[in-house]
């Protein structure tokens, strides 16, 4: 499984961003994803997850209401749109695909990684 992430770029605090990430190698439809990030000196974190079906979804606390993650199965992509930015939203942000029915939450269940996509946003 290889997963390419895309998206990121520098934005202005107010501002919005779509990040997409692009499976191959795998039966897409099968697979939870999830959308990470990790600040400078920080651990990295969940940011949402969308189960294989699209009808299982998870958000951080701290991007409720702002973020929204998508899958489109027939083009093996998923996406996270971000509006509203915060300068704390600033880091890089991975995609992460499991072989799972449920809705892993934790980096521990995700067994295939993009590369990273950097986010920065400016106050």
């Amino acid at each position: 499984v290889q997963l390419q992430a895309s998206g990121g770029g520098l934005v202005q605090a107010g501002g919005y961003l779509k990040l997409s990430c692009e499976a191959s190698g795998c039966s897409f439809s099968r697979y939870c994803m999830a959308w990470f990030r990790q600040a400078p000196g920080k651990e990295r974190d969940v940011v949402a997850a969308i189960s294989w079906n699209g009808l299982g979804i998870y958000y951080t606390d701290s991007v409720k209401g702002r973020f929204t993650v998508s899958r489109d199965n027939a083009n093996y992509t998923v996406y996270l749109q971000m509006n509203s930015l915060k300068p704390e939203d600033t880091a890089v942000y991975f995609c992460a695909a499991a072989n799972d029915y449920l809705l892993p939450i934790t980096r521990a269940r995700y067994t295939y990684w993009g590369q990273g996509t950097h986010v920065t946003v400016s106050s």
